[in-house]
C-alpha cells in the first residue's frame, strides 16, 4: 500500500517543535528548504554594501597601486628615460649659453647649483602627469567605472592614485640622481632630506594632478593647466636661480609658493646650501599636502564630475 502525500501537504513547524507535521493545503505551507533559502536571501540582502574584508581593502589598495604603476612603466623609455634627457639638455644649454665664465651662486659653481632645481622640476612634472593623466584618460574612454565600482573607499582610492605618482616620482629622481652623480660629480649629501622633500613634493603635485584630471573632461583642458600653471610655478620657484636675487615683493610670493620650499628643500639635501630653513620648509609642503589630499578625498567621496 503507498501513501501520496504533496510535497506542499508537509510541513515541519519551526515554531512548535512538538508538532511534526502541519497540513494547511497545497500553496499554504512553506516547506522547510523554502524557510532556509529565504532566511539566506535575507541575511545576504542585509549585508549588502557591508565592507566584508576588515576595515582597509589591503588586496584593492595594493591592486590599485599596481594598475598605477605598470602603466607608467609599460613605456619606460617616455616617462622614465625621456626625463633623464631633458635634464641632461638643460644643463648642457645652459653649460654652452652661459659657459664657465659664470659665477659661484649661494658659494657653489652655478650647475651644481642648478642640478637640484633642475630634478625637482623634472619630479614634479612627472608626478602631476602620472595622475592627470590616468584619471583623464579613464573618464575619456568610459572605463573610470571601473575605478569606482570596486569596494574601495574614498581614501583607498587616493592612495592608489598617489602612490603610482609617487613610486614614478622617486624612480626618475634616482635616475637623475645617478646622471648627476657620474656626469657632474654632484653627489647627495644628506640623503634623508632629498627622500623627505621627494616624498612631500611627489605627494603634492600627484594631488593636484589628481584634482586636475578630475576636472579636466578632456586633454586639451588638462594642457591648459599644465601649461599656464604646474611649469610657470616650477620655473618661477627658484629652479635656476636664488631667490635673494628678486625683488623684495617677489621673494615674498616666492615664500608662500609651496614648490618654492619643494625645490629648495631639495637643493639642501643634495648640496648643502639653501635660500630658506627646510624645517620651515617641510611645514610648509607637508601642510599644502595635507589640503591638497583633503579635496582629493572629498571629491572621490562625493564623486564630482567623475559620476553622472
Amino acid at each position: 500500500m503507498f501513501l501520496w502525500f504533496h510535497p506542499a501537504d508537509l510541513c515541519i513547524s519551526l515554531s512548535h517543535p512538538t508538532i511534526p507535521y502541519s497540513k494547511h493545503g497545497r500553496g499554504g505551507c512553506e516547506g522547510p528548504a523554502r524557510v532556509f533559502s529565504k532566511g539566506f536571501a535575507m541575511k545576504e540582502q542585509a549585508m549588502m554594501g557591508v565592507r566584508r574584508f576588515g576595515r582597509v581593502n589591503w588586496l584593492g589598495t595594493w591592486t590599485l597601486m599596481r594598475r598605477e604603476t605598470r602603466r607608467f612603466m609599460n613605456v619606460w623609455s617616455q616617462t622614465v628615460m625621456a626625463p633623464l634627457i631633458n635634464a641632461g639638455l638643460f644643463l648642457m644649454i645652459f653649460t654652452i649659453a652661459i659657459g664657465p665664465g659664470r659665477g659661484d651662486v649661494m658659494g657653489v659653481p652655478f650647475m651644481t647649483f642648478l642640478t637640484p632645481g633642475i630634478l625637482t622640476m623634472t619630479v614634479i612634472q612627472n608626478a602631476f602627469a602620472n595622475t592627470s593623466s590616468s584619471l583623464t584618460s579613464a573618464k575619456m574612454q568610459g572605463n573610470i567605472v571601473d575605478t569606482l565600482m570596486p569596494p574601495l573607499s574614498a581614501a583607498e582610492l587616493v592612495i592608489g592614485y598617489l602612490s603610482g605618482a609617487v613610486v614614478r616620482g622617486f624612480l626618475v629622481a634616482v635616475v637623475i640622481t645617478i646622471g648627476a652623480a657620474v656626469f657632474l660629480g654632484v653627489w647627495v649629501q644628506q640623503p634623508l632630506w632629498v627622500i623627505g622633500f621627494v616624498l612631500f613634493g611627489s605627494i603634492l603635485m600627484g594631488g593636484l594632478g589628481m584634482i586636475a584630471g578630475i576636472f579636466a573632461n578632456k586633454f586639451d583642458q588638462l594642457s591648459a593647466i599644465s601649461n599656464f600653471l604646474v611649469t610657470p610655478l616650477a620655473f618661477l620657484s627658484g629652479t635656476f636661480y636664488s631667490i635673494d636675487a628678486l625683488p623684495p615683493f617677489l621673494q615674498t610670493l616666492s615664500h608662500i609658493n609651496p614648490f618654492f620650499y619643494v625645490i629648495d628643500g631639495v637643493r639642501f639635501g643634495m648640496i648643502g646650501v639653501s635660500d630658506s630653513n627646510p624645517w620651515v620648509g617641510l611645514g610648509v609642503v607637508g601642510f599644502a599636502c595635507a589640503v591638497v589630499t583633503g579635496v582629493c578625498w572629498r571629491w572621490m567621496q562625493t564623486g564630482y564630475r567623475l559620476k553622472a
